[in-house]
């Protein structure tokens, strides 16, 4: 695997980092090494794989070499990528449920949680409940979201779910 990165790769590590930057160059005094040189010399030595992998120790690993069975992830990062994943499903509906923006606030957060939950690919395929939706049949479309392996599986989120979109 090239290791190495280049320039737009590197921008795209570095963006959204800006306070990090900040708080590291506070927090090393002000001194002449530079985060992004040593940042880089990291990913060049770990590599950068996305998707989880044991390392060479045998530790679950993701990303630039961190280790999730001893060091896991903070909050903050928790929440990041929350915020990720509830925009992939966002744009996922987006382009594959056009107009779902226009619904109540609750029948979009109903959506939006059980798109987050199963992926598009998956609640595409609950057919009889989008056909609900589109005849604004939400009461429909509630039972259909019930009526699936999915609501056994997630128990009292689908019926919170089957809830908003049934009262809007």
């Amino acid at each position: 695997m090239d290791r190495a990165l280049d320039k737009p790769a590197r921008d795209r590590l570095c963006h959204g980092y800006g306070n990090l930057l900040d708080k590291w160059r506070q927090e090393a005094g002000g001194g002449t090494m530079k985060f992004e040189a040593v940042r880089n010399d990291i990913v060049y030595d770990e590599g950068m794989l996305l998707k989880p992998y044991h390392c060479s120790a045998g530790k679950l690993t993701i990303g630039v070499g961190r280790n999730l069975e001893d060091n896991g992830i903070s909050t903050e990062e928790a929440l990041m990528l929350l915020e990720n994943d509830i925009s992939r499903a966002a744009n996922e509906l987006d382009r594959n449920m056009f107009g779902w923006r226009g619904f109540t606030e609750a029948r979009q957060r109903a959506l939006l949680n059980m798109c987050f939950n199963l992926g598009w690919p998956r609640m595409s395929l609950f057919h009889k409940m989008i056909t609900a939706i589109w005849n604004d049949d939400w009461n429909t479309a509630a039972v259909e979201a019930l009526d699936s392996k999915w609501a056994q599986q997630v128990g009292a989120r689908a019926k919170r779910i089957a809830e908003l979109l049934r009262s809007g």
